[in-house]
């Protein structure tokens, strides 16, 4: 856990050849945590091809965060990486301060980070595990957010990552499912709470998606059928979902917040 891009197969499609920007976030400043692989490195890369500089806070996998900074970096932006722990309240503000000193400040808040793993039986999960998964999920999103706030203009964007879980928990991703139901409430509470400051909050709920943090938490059967259990008959790739946060991020959707974009693969969420 949680995985390595370059021991997957078949490799994820994060759009490095196929995002074509318009300058849709033109000048915008963004953080994305989680931003060094997965759905956080497809974010990466069309924001940065929208014309947006980036923040890439991610835990320890330094050969991934230097890849996602590359590609940024290939599109003519700036590229701000930072490591470490999200479950530390200090580190959190310390990635906001980081994109306020060297962005020159924050547009875009993507709270896209996470910790899953599978458990056959509730008996099964430690405590540890328990507490670990919400400090990564829900608490890190609160801190992130209440930091990032302070900086944010009208006009700004948070975009919070889901997930199918939030509406159909599966039973073996117990403490992931319960965080993922939590993020939904918190987006849908955020965007009330911000709307007077002119500050939009939004969900991206991912169905089945193909990223390090698959087969590397996943049960060797349950990789191999991955995807099978949405209409499409098939998992997601990173690209795919990039739409959907550039679509939340851009000022033109200025009178969408609160809102949940599903991205599942023809799997309702209702």
């Amino acid at each position: 856990m949680p995985g390595r891009t370059g021991q997957m197969n078949p490799a994820p499609d994060h759009g490095e050849q196929s995002y074509r920007g318009s300058g849709r976030l033109s000048g915008k400043r963004a953080v994305i945590t989680g931003g060094d692989s997965g759905i956080g490195r497809a974010v990466a890369i069309a924001f940065a091809r929208e014309g947006a500089d980036v923040l890439i806070s991610y835990l320890d996998e330094h050969e991934d965060a230097e890849d996602t900074r590359r590609l940024v970096e290939e599109a003519g932006r700036k590229a701000v990486l930072v490591s470490g722990d999200l479950q530390s309240a200090e580190h959190c503000r310390e990635v906001i301060d980081t994109a306020v000193r060297d962005l020159g400040g924050i547009d875009i808040l993507v709270n896209n980070a996470a910790h899953q793993a599978t458990f056959s039986s509730i008996e099964d999960i430690p405590d540890e595990e328990w507490e670990l998964t919400f400090k990564v999920n829900i608490h890190a999103m609160f801190y992130l957010t209440k930091a990032a706030v302070a900086h944010m203009k009208p006009g700004s964007a948070i975009i919070n990552t889901a997930s199918i879980n939030s509406d159909n928990p599966n039973p073996s991703l117990l403490a992931y499912a319960t965080t993922k139901g939590a993020i939904q409430n918190f987006t849908a509470g955020l965007a009330q709470l911000l709307a007077e400051k002119g500050i939009r909050a939004n969900t991206v709920a991912p169905g089945p998606i193909w990223t390090p943090l698959i087969p590397s938490t996943l049960p060797k059967e349950s990789v191999q059928n991955f995807g099978q259990q949405v209409p499409m008959k098939r998992p997601g790739q990173p690209a795919e979902l990039a739409t959907a946060y550039v679509m939340l991020a851009d000022p033109l959707s200025s009178y969408v917040s609160g809102a949940t974009i599903a991205v599942t693969g023809g799997k309702p969420i209702l």
